[in-house]
């Protein structure tokens, strides 16, 4: 096999325009053997580190670790981009290889015993190294990463957290590819006299579903939320309704290879096994204690009054929608598939509001236009789409954003529509982090949509849920855009998780200010701006159906816990699920949002892993961030903006969140 020079691969030099890799030049043949360079040459870094001969300074042992691996973080952002947003069986594949064995290609340096001794004499001089804060920081953290990571184990300890981990890593490859096959294979086929109810932007999605599929002149409702939980809410068709959410929460439950109960049961063993290798009680005590919560305890302080308000309003709620349903003869109680559809009766009888009524106010490249102009109000940021610039798929689309003074601030790629290539869901990453240490990079960051897509030539309509959540990940994107770190380790959303949402949610607040919908929110045909009436009812009844959405929210955060805060792992975890949602007396008619076979957040990866009530932690901080600029009176107030930007979108994580946030709001 022919050597590989990673300073002139395309995966991992990367030569296109605007500094991104040269997407038309990979193939997929070349990351097996790249990867295996790349761990080669990072290996080789990490032994000239450790072995150096002379004493360890920031410049020579701090600096070196956080510049070394270059090629394989540019192999693994490409690689990790195409795994989520555009796979197919190479990929996967290989994803179920690479996954452990970046697993254990980590562990082995965090493990390495002449490099940890050397971030241990760094750290234990901390005081007497005069190091500015940033840096300080950053020493602390990579000490306390070598620490979770094993470095203080015994031989035998450190063995068998590595195999732990290249378990783990395997485990959460097969559990995501899982929860896509059930999704990507499964649509149902309708006919035209099916569609009683449904809006017209939902008929022309679901018709070009059925066509993408093979199926012309045909509708097809897919597991995409964008498509699923629009057919839930407006179709009259119950039996249909029925079909449509059992396939959805079966995902990843299905018989077959694809069912996902043991790869949770294994996961769950593992990660119980390793907090105790590291000396924790249990799993949620080890994630918790690098988190603003810190403790268990702390979460469910705020997760249980949560959960029991929401509770009580769901079922009140739910009085009011078996009422409606006994009005058309439907005597029955209220099941989960008859939710949404009479949820939306009672929204249209208490506001007379339909909500499908703004979309066409919420046109795809308006909600696109209206989350760029609130970047550029607040932070002064300019976007510029750059046509015919080749990515992962011929969706995606490429901008460049400059600073208020027209300096170049970064690449911000979109990539809205679902496709079976697509893991659900929408997310933020990047393929570079934003930072100025050594030569310093410039952020190049991605957002990644399911939103559905709409016949070609015609706009697409989101809903209102949809157009929050293209300013969520946004909130997010941004984060990583307007880093400005020194450090790679802690720039852009290398943060807390559960600081890690407020920008994201944080921003979400925007969208529904009048200075934004009244100039964005046009009509898609005339270009009339939304009626102040429509306005008005839409801001009205944007609590409704409160106590549903915080009951399947918490009810998920609540299991997530509940898994972690064992000393062990339950022998059947769906029985436990099970007895843990009876105990909590979760209303029937209400699914959680992530039942455990397909909660990607938790199993696919150890990232949100007793960590989902996250959302939930950072609503309570976006609160009261926004209401800074209520108080100020401008939603745009320039001296509040700075703020925000300075220490919560530009700081990442070069402070203790709870540093930040008091610098930004000043409690």
């Amino acid at each position: 096999m022919a050597s590989i020079d990673l300073s002139t691969h395309p995966l991992t030099a990367w030569n296109g325009p605007l500094g991104l890799p040269e997407f038309d030049r990979i193939e997929e043949s070349a990351f097996a053997p790249v990867f295996e360079a790349a761990f080669a040459a990072h290996e080789a870094e990490i032994a000239a580190i450790a072995d150096s001969g002379e004493a360890p300074t920031i410049e020579n042992t701090l600096a070196a670790l956080e510049l070394s691996g270059n090629p394989l973080s540019r192999v693994s952002a490409i690689f990790w981009c195409r795994a989520g947003a555009h796979t197919n069986e190479v990929i996967q594949k290989l994803e179920r290889e690479i996954s452990p064995r970046m697993a254990r290609h980590y562990s082995r340096l965090f493990m390495n015993e002449a490099l940890f001794r050397r971030i241990d004499t760094l750290y234990g001089a901390r005081t007497t190294l005069g190091l500015d804060k940033e840096t300080a920081r950053v020493l602390e953290k990579t000490w306390k990463r070598f620490v979770r990571g094993g470095a203080k184990l015994d031989a035998e300890g450190k063995a068998r957290l590595a195999k732990i981990n290249e378990e783990l890593a395997e485990l959460g490859a097969r559990f995501g590819q899982n929860v896509l096959a059930d999704e990507s294979k499964w649509a149902l086929f309708l006919e035209e006299t099916d569609l009683a109810g449904l809006p017209s932007s939902l008929r022309s999605a679901m018709a070009e579903a059925a066509q993408s599929r093979g199926q012309p002149g045909r509708y097809a409702v897919t597991l995409s939320r964008s498509i699923a939980e629009p057919f839930l809410s407006f179709s009259s068709r119950r039996d249909l309704r029925e079909a449509v959410l059992e396939a959805f929460t079966r995902r990843g439950a299905n018989d077959g290879e694809a069912n996902n109960a043991g790869i949770v049961q294994k996961t769950l063993k593992l990660r119980a096994e390793k907090a105790r290798l590291l000396g924790y009680e249990n799993y949620a005590a080890y994630k918790l204690d690098d988190t603003m919560a810190k403790t268990p305890d702390a979460v469910m302080r705020l997760l249980e009054p949560v959960w029991e308000k929401a509770r009580e309003k769901a079922a009140a709620d739910e009085k009011e929608l078996q009422r409606l349903a006994a009005a058309e003869g439907y005597n029955h109680p209220i099941a989960a598939w008859d939710w949404r559809y009479y949820a939306e009766k009672l929204r249209a009888e208490r506001f007379a509001f339909d909500e499908g009524a703004l979309e066409p106010y919420l046109a795809l490249e308006n909600v696109i236009a209206a989350a760029f102009d609130v970047a550029h109000r607040l932070f002064g940021l300019t976007f510029e789409e750059q046509k015919s610039v080749p990515a992962w798929h011929e969706d995606v689309r490429v901008f460049t954003l400059k600073n208020r003074d027209g300096s170049e601030r970064g690449v911000f790629l979109a990539d809205y529509f679902n496709r079976p290539s697509k893991r659900s869901g929408a997310w933020m990453s990047g393929l570079q982090s934003g930072y100025k240490l050594g030569r310093g990079e410039n952020p190049i960051i991605y957002n990644i949509m399911n939103f559905a897509k709409p016949p070609k030539g015609k706009p697409a309509l989101l809903s209102v849920d949809d157009a929050r959540t293209l300013f969520h990940e946004f909130g997010h994107a941004l984060h990583g855009l307007l880093s400005d770190v020194t450090w790679p380790s802690i720039a852009g959303t290398s943060v807390a998780r559960d600081f890690v949402e407020l920008p994201s949610q944080l921003f979400e607040h925007w969208f529904s200010t009048p200075q934004v919908l009244s100039k964005h929110a046009r009509h898609v045909e005339t270009g009339e701006p939304i009626p102040a009436e429509l306005l008005e009812k839409m801001r009205a009844a944007r609590n409704f159906n409160a106590g549903f959405a915080t009951v399947e929210f918490t009810a998920s955060a609540l299991v997530d816990m509940a898994y972690h805060e064992r000393p062990d792992a339950p022998e059947d975890p769906l029985a436990f699920e099970a007895e843990v949602l009876e105990k909590l007396a979760k209303p029937a008619a209400v699914p959680m949002r992530h039942a455990t076979p397909h909660f990607l957040h938790v199993f696919s990866g150890e990232s949100y892993s007793a960590g989902y009530y996250s959302y939930l932690w950072s609503e309570v901080l976006d609160a009261d961030a926004f209401r800074a600029f209520e108080e100020a009176g401008d939603p745009f107030d320039q001296g509040t903006a700075e703020k925000l930007r300075r220490y919560i979108y530009s700081a990442g994580g070069s402070a203790d969140p709870e540093e930040l946030y008091k610098a930004f709001r000043g409690r």
